[in-house]
């Protein structure tokens, strides 16, 4: 019998470590190509940010089966008025599909702002569906001053402090592991 998440059930969500890669990976891998709106790169980009060291948080969702979700937050370099700001990319996010619509990918981002904050980043940024990621707190409004590939309405920023900048001008970059995924 699979025992389901809880989400009160904290102990369920714990940081993921480099040996764990390939687990993490494969959950990337599985739970995306049962998604339509997937990219299907996201283990590799997985892989990747880790080996590049760019990763900030990485927190895995586990019941006894092993392991059934994952978030990453990988660094950014994000300049707002001209001044360095600690900002951080959530990307990607994944639950495997028997485990889907039980709140576990929100607990997760949840978590990892949390874990984000206590590091001092002041930002996270995504590029996502608006109506998925809004309830997190993420804004295209609060993006938009920063130049970034990506920029567009689906992509947004989060303010992890009670007082998120809002530059008049910046720049959003995301790690080299980003722009190698095809």
């Amino acid at each position: 019998m699979r025992r389901t998440l809880r989400l009160a059930d904290r102990s369920a969500i714990r940081p993921t470590g480099p040996d764990e890669i390939e687990a993490v990976a494969a959950l990337h891998a599985e739970a995306f190509a049962a998604s339509p709106h997937g990219h299907h790169g996201e283990a590799d980009l997985v892989r990747a940010l880790v080996a590049d060291g760019d990763v900030l948080v990485g927190l895995g969702a586990w019941v006894v089966d092993g392991l059934i979700g994952h978030v990453l937050f990988s660094r950014m370099a994000v300049e707002a008025d001209g001044l360095a700001l600690s900002a951080a990319a959530l990307a990607p996010v994944a639950v495997l599909p028997a485990h889907r619509r039980q709140g576990i990918a929100a607990a997760l981002i949840r978590a990892g702002h949390e874990r984000l904050a206590a590091l001092g980043v002041r930002m996270a940024f995504v590029l996502g569906d608006p109506a998925y990621y809004e309830r997190f707190g993420y804004d295209a409004a609060l993006a938009r001053p920063f130049a970034s590939p990506y920029a567009g309405p689906f992509f947004m920023a989060h303010g992890l402090d009670s007082a998120p900048p809002r530059p008049q001008r910046g720049e959003a970059r995301h790690p080299p592991a980003f722009s190698r995924l095809a």
